[in-house]
């Protein structure tokens, strides 16, 4: 696989290794699985960056020097890293402090598995009596020309290089989102348009169509109260349950006062659908799909592979009515126009410049904590 990021790793391995680095990128299949996870670096912020597997990889590798294994040998005489110290290490890194213990305790390998079936190891190690880890010193080496190579410090470098790219990319969508208020409004749809489409990195989709539902939703009236005559009028109010991809048992927003729960996702696969209505003990849920299928198509999707994976109706029926409704990119779009006629273009990209800077760790000039449209989950 040749993409734009390819080159970046060529200029690497050739820096280090000069006339071996075609050699190297070739034998190496920790090499080649680098590759395959920057292929996004040079799709802008736009498209979904790959940190959890590559973070795995990058805090055990550094582990391993920081102790001189590279150099020692001695690594197979190694206690092995503590978790807690790996967890907090991933969650120091540039987009790591919402990432979870899943890549380093099986998603990795099994990746890196489906990638290279035929190769004799798996990168991570782990004892789960002690919860210690290492990374395969095996993969970390590659021989050529009759020499052994140990590639560590370049697989530390490739991932810098990566997340630096990234990191630019992100910085200059935010940018672009600021510029966005001096634009036209026609423009300014466009923009906003752009940022919901099938395409688009999930945790944008995620963060954009947060922002449209809000003021889609915010001048829509309720009345209720508990007794008859005292019934009060109420605003819809939509609320965000954290960061994206946060585990939050599968809630990303809560609308109030109806008290109704909203999920983004970007598949189709039943099992997750299932997984996330079990979560909340079979309560209706609204899913947000990155989709431009018709509604129809995608119910319809998820109703066949109901109906394949679980033989009785009634399982399969009773799941079904817990989906209360299913909002694609055509629906999205239709309540972005709505809530441009209601005046709130300009309240929804500022919306989306200010959640941007909290998913993306821009924290120091907003406090989370003072937004009244975030309820983080302790």
């Amino acid at each position: 696989m040749e993409h734009e990021f390819t080159k970046k790793i060529h200029e690497i391995l050739r820096k280090n290794y000069s006339n071996s680095s075609d050699k190297i990128f070739k034998e190496s299949p920790l090499i080649q699985y680098l590759n395959i996870k920057t292929k996004s670096a040079s799709k802008g912020s736009k498209s979904r960056g790959s940190f959890a597997n590559l973070y795995a990889i990058y805090i055990l590798v550094e582990d391993y020097i920081s102790k001189g294994f590279h150099k020692s040998g001695k690594y197979s005489e190694y206690e092995g890293a503590i978790f807690t110290n790996l967890f907090k290490r991933q969650r120091e890194l540039p987009f790591g402090k919402k990432l979870q213990n899943h890549a380093l305790n099986h998603r990795m390998n099994q990746e890196f598995k489906k990638y290279f079936p035929i190769c004799d190891y798996i990168p991570i190690l782990r004892d789960s009596n002690t919860n210690r880890y290492w990374f395969n010193e095996n993969i970390l080496k590659v021989i050529v020309d009759g020499e052994t190579l140990n590639l560590a410090k370049t697989i530390i470098q490739i991932i810098d290089s990566y997340v630096e790219t990234k990191k630019e990319a992100f910085e200059k969508f935010i940018q672009f989102c600021e510029s966005a208020q001096k634009l036209p409004e026609t423009e300014v749809i466009n923009f906003i348009t752009t940022l919901i489409e099938p395409t688009v990195d999930a945790r944008i989709f995620e963060i954009v169509s947060y922002c449209i539902l809000k003021y889609y939703y915010h001048n829509q009236i309720i009345y209720w109260g508990f007794e008859i005559d005292k019934i009060k009028e109420d605003n819809l109010k939509l609320y965000k349950t954290g960061r994206t991809n946060a585990n939050d048992g599968g809630i990303d927003f809560v609308m109030k006062p109806l008290g109704r729960f909203f999920q983004v996702t970007e598949t189709v696969d039943v099992k997750k659908y299932f997984l996330d209505i079990d979560k909340i003990e079979r309560y209706p849920i609204t899913f947000v799909i990155k989709s431009s299928d018709p509604t129809l198509t995608l119910k319809q999707k998820i109703q066949e592979q109901a109906e394949r994976q679980y033989s009785v109706k009634a399982i399969v029926t009773r799941y079904m009515a817990c989906i209360e409704e299913i909002i694609n990119v055509t629906i999205l779009i239709e309540r972005f126009s709505e809530a441009i006629k209601e005046g709130y273009l300009k309240d929804i990209l500022n919306e989306i410049i200010k959640q941007s800077r909290v998913e993306f760790n821009y924290e120091d000039d907003f406090d989370v904590y003072d937004y009244e449209d975030i309820i983080t989950l302790e």
